[in-house]
């Protein structure tokens, strides 16, 4: 997997995304891998053009159909516990492709990346967004998220980028054993990070930081 590096950036400089890279560390952010893969990551490439010269604050921006790409922060820490330290995983599912910066984020750390996105229109652009700056490793589905990618499972890692409120037992059992998820958990209603790692068939459950995700939703649109 390749993506342009942060030198291509002509609106601000090298120095603003490792600044970023420094806030996320002194965050608590400890994986210098995810680091890295942050750093390298061309985050402005998938805002609109003028929201490019906020594309490395730490915060939330809007990407149209009342969607958003995720806070910085909250990219790294979700991949940070969903990687946990494992340097062999093989095949991860995202739920909720959004404009593909965590896809992105993903593809640098895992042999293959399944995304499935509900928006069609957002599922496009993040696909030619992403082949524009060399990612193949990424398969794409337009479907409703809820029901996971069975053909593909079992999956070494899971992550949800919408909150349900509770993760679907569907996608649970397509965790391989061993395997972690992701999710912010809570609905609309107050939402938590939370880990779920499958033990057999045995699903422990951790949670921790209060965050703000758009809500888990049936169904596709284009």
């Amino acid at each position: 997997m390749s993506v342009a590096s942060g030198r291509e950036i002509g609106f601000t400089s090298r120095r603003t995304q490792l600044r970023l890279v420094s806030q996320l560390r002194a965050q608590g952010i400890s994986d210098e891998t995810v680091l890295t893969t942050i750093a390298q990551v061309p985050r402005h490439r998938f805002v609109e053009e003028a929201l490019q010269s906020r594309a490395y604050e730490d915060t939330a921006l809007p990407i149209g159909r009342q969607q958003t790409i995720s806070q910085p922060y909250i990219v790294a820490l979700m991949t940070q516990q969903l990687v946990d330290g494992r340097t062999d995983l093989g095949k991860v599912l995202e739920i909720g492709t959004g404009c593909g910066y965590q896809t992105a984020v993903l593809a640098s750390l895992v042999n293959r990346v399944y995304t499935i996105e509900r928006i069609g229109s957002l599922l496009e652009t993040a696909r030619q967004t992403l082949q524009n700056l060399g990612v193949y490793n990424v398969s794409y589905r337009h479907a409703d998220g809820t029901n996971g990618w069975p053909g593909r499972a079992p999956f070494d890692s899971i992550i949800i980028t919408a909150a349900p409120d509770t993760v679907p037992q569907g996608l649970l059992d397509q965790l391989g054993d061993g395997g972690r998820l992701v999710a912010p958990e809570g609905g609309r209603f107050g939402q938590h990070l939370t880990r779920v790692v499958r033990q057999g068939q045995r699903f422990r459950r951790e949670t921790s930081t209060p965050v703000i995700f758009v809500p888990m939703l049936l169904g596709t649109e284009e």
